[in-house]
């Protein structure tokens, strides 16, 4: 099996690694930065530049890029892809890539499946990329599909290699909606949360605590802009929801409202316990 690898920051460059464990498969790469590719290549990730002329013989593509640089990747190489292989992304997002991804394969005759591996890190670049970062993580497919159990058993066998676990398939609507909450707000709350100006005097009083909230505020700023912006109508949903939340919070609180403010916890561990048992 060969697999191209487009894009070797965290993503890609731990995609690569992840399928080099199998001696069977052949992996190719690219990487805007030409010395990111040679250093791949030097570590073992990738057996060979990945080009115009043997995208044709891969049979998965992965394109782990930003939304939009996804998109021009895939219209610039249109024409070079597999006609029998299989092309998917790997972006945070699905509408639009899908949308796009989906009309393009259409009109040039390649297969497009939408798909977001549920891993990563606070960190990018590939030298924080490690092999065993999808071990039996989440793997979200956005098929073009929905009918076809031969077609979804050839995704899933051409996924194995890289050690996801549970593999979901849905619609790019969904996927956003639930990754606006699952994901993108985790993000934009820990971030917002961090710039408290008690926040520089923490060391010494926190713990567990603060670290599970803040680790994700930690982030790559124009990676996440991207994502944010492209979910927006979903993230601005989820926004409202938690101000108001916060809003009856703060409201308990500044009325010293006991009563009020134990109903509040009491309901939050309650829907904590409903939800993840």
């Amino acid at each position: 099996m060969t697999v191209g690898i487009v894009g070797l920051g965290l993503i890609g460059g731990s995609l690569a690694k992840a399928y080099k464990r199998d001696p069977d498969v052949r992996v190719l790469g690219w990487n805007r930065s030409r010395s990111t590719l040679e250093f791949a290549m030097l570590d073992g990730a990738v057996d060979g530049e990945l080009t115009a002329e043997n995208l044709k013989t891969c049979d998965l593509v992965l394109i782990a890029l930003y939304p939009q640089a996804a998109m021009d990747y895939m219209q610039a190489h249109a024409e070079d892809f597999s006609k029998t292989g299989i092309v998917m992304d790997c972006a945070g997002v699905k509408r639009a890539i899908c949308e796009y991804g989906f009309k393009l394969a259409r009109e040039h005759g390649f297969t497009f499946v939408g798909g977001h591996p549920m891993a990563g890190t606070q960190f990018s670049g590939y030298k924080y990329a490690r092999a065993n970062l999808y071990d039996r993580a989440p793997m979200v497919v956005v098929p073009p599909v929905y009918d076809d159990p031969d077609f979804l058993a050839r995704v899933k066998a051409l996924l194995k290699p890289a050690g996801f676990g549970r593999i979901s398939v849905t619609t790019a609507q969904d996927h956003d909606e639930m990754i606006a909450f699952t994901s993108q707000m985790c993000h934009v709350v820990s971030n917002g949360y961090i710039k408290s100006p008690t926040a520089a005097r923490h060391r010494g009083f926190s713990a567990g605590s603060y670290k599970d909230l803040t680790r994700v505020a930690w982030l790559n700023p124009g990676m996440w802009t991207e994502l944010i912006l492209d979910n927006r109508d979903n993230m601005l949903a989820e926004m409202d929801a938690f101000i108001a939340s916060m809003q009856a919070y703060r409201d308990a609180i500044a009325a010293n409202d006991h009563d009020g403010l134990c109903a509040l916890l009491e309901e939050g561990k309650r829907r904590k316990e409903e939800i993840d048992g």
